[in-house]
């Protein structure tokens, strides 16, 4: 490898300053019979134009652009789609043309299409955008239907100094979920892997006519759900990609479900030690990929290939690289343009309204989240006057969070300007009212669970306030949603309820199909953006919602058929806690009638890719003179007022089998006796239960019928206190199991007072 010789020619030259190995390593390629190619990979850029936190600005990235490129010239930046669409305001407020013009000064070399490049439909794609781009923009597998051809190029070759690389671009095979209905006309979206093998392959059979390649390397708006490796190599949509390109990709750079990653691969036929690089750089130019390839001089195949992911800044969030001054130039001038109608000021918040997170701190789009809430309640406020009961809210549509503390000294703490509310939810989208029964709303929420093997496996609907619902995360899929209510009422499954969401979401998007059963259609013309700023307008002061709208409860088999008067019952709870970086509640209770029967420590330890934050174990007993019928047992969290009914049954105590109690005379029945058999009113006996220690039983008197007590066998016996109304004579008493079944029955002789 070049790498490993130029070392070696190094030490044995004497050239120990880096500025002497940089120049030799630069003359020596060709003595060295090798050619290190330097690829510079982006994904999910998303138009973030200016320098904030740890996104280094585009004029820091260009700076990384050159920097590695002084290092090596045969350097190439590339792009996994997405470069814009859902931009910040910056970009946003000049149709991202500010984004492409910064791209194109620093250079890029090829991108794949991303699903927000068609964010404003095909047409806008095909003319403006790739009119404004001097890069390619590459998708294998998107056809148009009017010819059965290619839509776009399908790939493009850069020749890096005497070796052809050829970038072969795909997007997710998601699109038609996640754009607007009507924005791919005559488009067709197929399968990534076989276009894919069929270009790799049409550029590695030696026929100079293809545009042959020597190094082929995958761009693919598709990735996987976590960092893990086992998220890239598994059964998901990702997975399949990467286990089925075939021999001829040399590496894939991958993007859309904003994670970072740096996996090698192994792939069957290829030399021992050389595997596949598998890389994705998160989002909004954070960090770019770096892949590095060592090609062979002669044969420009690849000897090494070897990947990492670069931060822009450092841990103080100061940039690693020199920004470029043309980019710098292009950036000052779209912000100086954003700055007037950005500046004004539409509301304050007192405290962060986020997004939810994974454990690694990236978004987490499975997650409830009080930003999302906060949307959905604005939408609900802004068309309750044609009637909205419940507002739906796609967490693929919040961008960033609205962060209480300022990054600008001209900006005080808790004030949101209009760039920021655009940066939230930047696709300008209708919003929606459409009817939908009780089914068909319950089927939206099923299907939050998101079709097997995709990148994202559940998706975070974010409610409006009143409306909340019981899931329970172990059933099969589609019967997870338990019970919904609104404003504390149960929804029935054949009512008509009328509901709102961004045009998007109501159009099916993210999979949520469901939505397109729904009648009584019409578009509202309110935009989402400006539902959320005449929230602020009508509350100048939001505070974030810490209450959960969706809790997840597991009773298992036992509650089947009920719980008796002082059964135990106990509830496995989760999605109880926020993710976002709110504090945690310490603790949940379980109330029966207002009263504290169980309560438990929650775990606030974060769940990646679902909404399972904020788990705990209750164990309550139930009293031991409940009523049968229907019953509530109330979740509570006090710390965030997070509270949510759980209907159960309360089953009535079996009575007592008529041929036992004929014997008025027996004194016990079973496993049961009573010690004193003779006792007055008001005072206790000890109910004697054989192989029943350490169990919780139910006792139940008779003639008249009460419960007594319910209590644990302790030393082979129960006490119970003779109610003070028991008449002189003999009273039936019946022990219980907790299943309601019957142990046995005894006696006790009530006499009169004075007589015992």
């Amino acid at each position: 490898m070049k790498r490993a010789l130029v070392l070696t020619l190094a030490a044995t030259l004497g050239l120990t300053s880096a500025a002497g190995l940089g120049a030799f390593t630069a003359t020596s390629a060709s003595a060295a019979s090798s050619v290190t190619i330097d690829l510079l990979s982006i994904n999910d850029f998303h138009g973030r134009l200016s320098a904030e936190g740890v996104i280094a600005g585009a004029a820091v990235l260009a700076g990384a652009v050159n920097h590695y490129t002084a290092l090596n010239p045969d350097t190439r930046l590339i792009s996994a789609g997405d470069n814009i669409g859902a931009s910040t305001f910056t970009s946003f407020i000049q149709q991202d043309k500010p984004t492409l013009d910064a791209l194109n000064a620093m250079g890029l070399a090829a991108s794949a299409l991303g699903n927000h490049e068609f964010d404003r439909g095909r047409a806008d794609i095909d003319g403006r955008v790739r009119t404004a781009a001097a890069f390619p923009y590459l998708a294998a597998n998107l056809y148009d239907t009017a010819t059965g051809r290619p839509a776009y190029d399908q790939f493009s070759i850069s020749v890096i100094d005497g070796v052809r690389v050829g970038f072969i671009g795909a997007v997710t095979e998601q699109l038609p979920t996640l754009v607007s209905a009507g924005s791919l006309p005559g488009l067709e979206v197929r399968s990534i892997v076989p276009e894919v093998n069929a270009v790799a392959d049409r550029l590695s059979d030696g026929d100079a006519a293809n545009g042959e390649a020597d190094v082929v390397v995958l761009l693919v708006h598709e990735g996987a759900a976590t960092s893990g490796v086992g998220s890239s190599t598994d059964t998901s949509t990702f997975g399949r990609i990467v286990s089925g390109a075939d021999a001829n990709v040399d590496a894939i750079v991958s993007g859309h479900t904003h994670q970072s990653y740096t996996h090698t691969i192994p792939v069957p036929g290829w030399p021992a030690g050389l595997d596949r690089p598998v890389i994705q750089a998160g989002e909004y130019g954070e960090t770019i990929g770096h892949l590095s390839v060592v090609v062979d001089g002669a044969t420009h195949r690849p000897q090494a290939m070897t990947a990492e992911l670069v931060p822009l800044t450092n841990p103080n969030k100061t940039p690693r690289f020199t920004p470029d001054p043309a980019v710098a130039g292009i950036v000052s001038a779209a912000e100086a343009y954003a700055s007037v109608p950005g500046s004004v000021t539409v509301g304050t918040i007192t405290a962060d309204l986020n997004k939810a997170r994974q454990s690694d701190g990236s978004d987490n789009r499975g997650g409830e989240s009080t930003l999302g809430n906060f949307v959905a309640d604005a939408q609900l406020e802004a068309t309750a006057d044609i009637g909205t009961q419940i507002a739906l809210m796609n967490p693929g549509g919040l961008r960033v969070n609205l962060t209480y503390a300022s990054s600008s000294a001209k900006d005080p703490d808790g004030n949101v300007t209009y760039s920021e509310a655009n940066a939230v939810q930047p696709f300008a989208s209708t919003l929606i009212a459409l009817d939908l029964t009780g089914a068909q709303l319950k089927a939206v929420l099923e299907q939050q669970w998101q079709p097997t093997g995709g990148g994202r496996p559940f998706l975070k609907l974010g409610v409006s306030r009143g409306f909340q619902y019981l899931y329970d995360p172990t059933a099969p899929k589609g019967s997870r949603v338990l019970r919904m209510t609104l404003n504390g009422a149960a929804l029935s499954a054949t009512t008509t309820y009328r509901v709102v969401a961004n045009k998007y979401l109501a159009d099916g998007g993210d999979n949520f199909t469901s939505f397109t059963g729904g009648t009584n259609r019409s578009d509202t013309g309110r935009i989402d953006l400006d539902s959320m700023i005449g929230s602020f307008t009508k509350h100048p002061a939001v505070s974030p919602d810490l209450a959960q709208r969706a809790v997840g409860v597991h009773l298992g088999a036992s509650a089947m058929g009920g719980f008796a008067p002082g059964d135990t019952v106990t509830m496995a709870l989760s999605s109880l806690l926020f993710s976002g970086g709110e504090a945690p509640a310490g603790s949940v209770e379980v109330l029966y009638r207002g009263e504290v029967i169980g309560r438990s420590a929650i775990d606030p330890a974060v769940v990646d890719t679902t909404d399972e934050v904020g788990r705990a174990t209750v164990t309550a007993t139930l009293p031991g003179d409940g009523e049968a019928g229907g019953a509530v047992l109330t979740v509570r969290v006090p710390a965030t007022r997070t509270s949510i009914d759980v209907p159960i049954t309360v089953r009535a105590v079996a009575p007592l089998a008529a041929s036992a109690l004929t014997d008025g005379n027996a004194q016990n029945f079973g496993a049961v006796s009573i010690t004193p058999a003779a006792a007055a009113a008001g005072t206790t006996v000890q109910v004697q239960v054989a192989g029943h220690e350490g169990r919780t039983v139910s006792v139940v008197g008779y003639a008249p019928q009460m419960p007594l007590t319910t209590g644990v066998v302790a030393g082979g016996r129960v006490g119970v206190r003779i109610p003070a109304g028991y008449s002189p004579g003999v009273h039936p008493v019946a022990v219980y199991a907790g299943d309601g079944s019957l142990i046995g029955w005894a006696s006790v002789t009530v006499a009169a007072r004075g007589r015992l």
